[in-house]
């Protein structure tokens, strides 16, 4: 209906144009007659013809011209600055105001609502972007200056000439472990920039997954032992086209993450299946588990649920992260069941194909 009414008007206008245009040229014939008799010129008639259709289109110009002029001052046209608010709200956004939305609407002009729907959607996608960008420069300012503030105060406290060695020893020591924080939140800032640039490197090559991770599972097996964990693995013989190094990222960082929150001589489970076109992992522990809260949140940048234990188990916030992106660059899923207390598992999925 809507369709058919524009059609309608657009007849309507082009009806309207054609009169005018005609009495336009009609009052250019006896205009031009007039003088003609006037100043005794006879010109032929192809002339005569010619001058009055360009004196018509003229004067249609300048009557449109000035109606429209009129019209716009007494505000009887409104919809001939359909187009202002959305100048004015692209130049709010050139300054940096990513809040500003388009409200008015255009019910009766399609193409300038589904503009001004674009414009919104737009606009709300580059304010969460900006959200982000503050939040996360938040978050690397409040991670590192942690660790910078221990190292400051501890070297502080150094210089006091009555510590004892014991109490000398034990300062340099968390200078040494902050500084290796510091160290590893860097590293991973770098990485996880990587990740996420057009320009990093993915070179998926077919390998033994399962030979893989039997390989780091034993590279961690100090930490496991050192906490009488039983380590429990199940691992079908698995091919898989990916890239190997970023896996191994993967691995490497839910291992050290079930070791980490997994009490002594708590267990950890692991296993690895090859279901049709999908290869599937998954680790189980015993550990402290997550709330149903924060396992909607674990894989953001710099989230750490129990900020309890950060101290203690201090990580970068940034592991779980990294993994996150490297599964999703394999075009794989990542999903985590936990009960506080009772463990957490992790599973991923990953397709046994070139990503």
């Amino acid at each position: 209906m809507n369709r058919r009414k524009q059609k309608l008007v657009g007849i309507a206008w082009f009806i309207l144009v054609l009169i005018l245009i005609s009495s336009m040229i009609a009052v250019a014939y006896f205009l031009t007659g007039y003088i003609y008799q006037v100043i005794g010129l006879n010109p032929l008639p192809l002339a005569i013809q010619i001058i009055n259709t360009l004196l018509g289109l003229l004067f249609t110009g300048l009557l449109i011209g000035a109606l429209g002029r009129i019209a716009r001052s007494k505000g009887w046209i409104p919809e001939m600055n359909v187009f202002a608010p959305i100048i004015d709200a692209l130049e709010r956004i050139a300054r940096g105001d990513f809040s500003v939305r388009i409200t008015k609407e255009y019910a009766d002009n399609e193409m300038v609502s589904k503009l001004a729907s674009s414009f919104n959607k737009m606009a709300l996608e580059l304010d969460q972007m900006e959200n982000m960008r503050q939040e996360f420069i938040s978050d690397v300012s409040h991670e590192i200056q942690s660790p910078l503030t221990s190292i400051r105060g501890f070297a502080q406290a150094l210089k006091n000439e009555k510590l004892t060695p014991q109490e000398r020893d034990h300062y340099l020591n968390i200078i040494e472990e902050e500084s290796t924080r510091l160290s590893r939140i860097t590293e991973d800032l770098l990485r996880l920039a990587s990740l996420e640039s057009e320009n990093l490197p993915f070179k998926p090559e077919n390998y033994h997954l399962d030979q893989q991770i039997k390989n780091l599972i034993l590279a961690c097996e100090p930490q496991w032992r050192d906490k009488s964990i039983a380590m429990e693995v199940s691992l079908q013989e698995v091919m898989i086209t990916a890239d190997e190094d970023l896996l191994s990222q993967v691995w490497i960082n839910l291992f050290h993450n079930s070791i980490k929150f997994t009490p002594e001589k708590g267990s950890i489970h692991v296993d690895l299946n090859h279901l049709e076109n999908q290869v599937i992992f998954k680790i189980s522990d015993t550990g402290v588990g997550i709330s149903e809260e924060d396992q909607t949140r674990i894989f953001e940048r710099f989230y750490k649920g129990d900020k309890s234990r950060t101290r203690s188990k201090a990580g970068s916030g940034l592991g779980l992260s990294i993994v996150k992106k490297i599964v999703d660059l394999h075009q794989g899923t990542i999903q985590v069941e936990s009960k506080l207390g009772k463990g957490t598992s992790i599973t991923v999925s990953l397709p046994d194909g070139e990503p």
